[in-house]
């Protein structure tokens, strides 16, 4: 799966933060970052490829993602 700019700049950021501060907070939030353009990356290629998504499918893919219960 090819990358982004987001995906680049985020890996780029773990990686020097995990070599020049390894405790810091922001290595967690630069983590979060990139696990949340990789997984938005995925969904986005996968929703490209599927048919059209009914409302019932849509709100059981939103529930799984937390954004409703």
């Amino acid at each position: 799966m090819p990358t982004t700019p987001d995906i680049e700049h985020d890996s780029g950021r773990v990686a020097a933060l995990s070599r020049w501060s390894p405790d810091s907070p922001d290595l967690t939030e630069a983590r979060a970052n990139l696990a949340t353009a990789k997984i938005t990356r995925h969904i986005e290629k996968v929703v490209a490829e599927a048919p059209p998504l009914t409302s019932s499918q849509i709100a059981r893919i939103t529930a799984a993602l937390g954004g409703a219960k």
